[in-house]
C-alpha cells in the first residue's frame, strides 16, 4: 500500500490520467447497460428479422448501399440521418429497428435519434456491415 501512495505522490498526472480512465470505462460500461438502445451482433439481427419482423435500416452512403446491403435493408441517406429526416420510415415504428453503418460507430448516433422520434424497439449492429460481412452472411446488391 505505501508503494502506492509513493507512486501517487511522485507521480500526480499520470495518478489522475489513470483515475480519468477507469471512470470513462466505468461510465461508459453504465450507459450501455442502461441505454434503450442495444448493441447486437448479426446473429441476433438475423433473429430480430425472422421471429419478430425487424427492419434493417442502412444509413450508409448510396454507392455503398448499392455495393452491398443486408437483404430487405431500408436505405437512409446520411443527409436524411444527420437530419432527423424519418418520414420515409413512420410505417416501420412499431417493428424493431436495426441502424447499420460501415462500422458500427455512426450508427449509435442515429439509433438515439430515431429513440427520441418514437421509434420504439431500436438497435444498432455492432461491428457494422463489416460484422456482417465477416460473418460470411449474405448481401444483396444492384440497385
Amino acid at each position: 500500500m505505501d508503494q502506492y501512495i509513493e507512486f501517487i505522490g511522485n507521480h500526480p498526472i499520470l495518478s489522475l490520467i489513470w483515475i480519468a480512465l477507469v471512470a470513462m470505462i466505468i461510465a461508459g460500461w453504465f450507459k450501455s447497460k442502461f441505454s434503450a438502445i442495444r448493441q447486437i451482433n448479426p446473429q441476433q439481427l438475423t433473429l430480430l428479422i425472422n421471429r419478430e419482423d425487424g427492419q434493417v435500416v442502412d444509413i450508409r452512403s448510396q454507392k455503398e448501399f448499392n455495393t452491398g446491403r443486408i437483404a430487405g435493408a431500408e436505405h437512409l441517406t446520411p443527409e436524411q440521418a444527420k437530419q432527423s429526416d424519418f418520414s420515409s420510415l413512420e410505417k416501420f415504428k412499431s417493428k424493431p429497428i436495426i441502424v447499420v453503418c460501415t462500422t458500427g460507430m455512426t450508427a449509435s448516433g442515429i439509433a438515439t435519434a430515431m429513440h427520441k422520434a418514437g421509434f420504439e424497439r431500436v438497435y444498432t449492429l455492432a461491428g457494422g456491415m463489416g460484422a456482417w460481412q465477416s460473418a460470411s452472411l449474405p448481401t444483396s446488391t444492384g440497385r
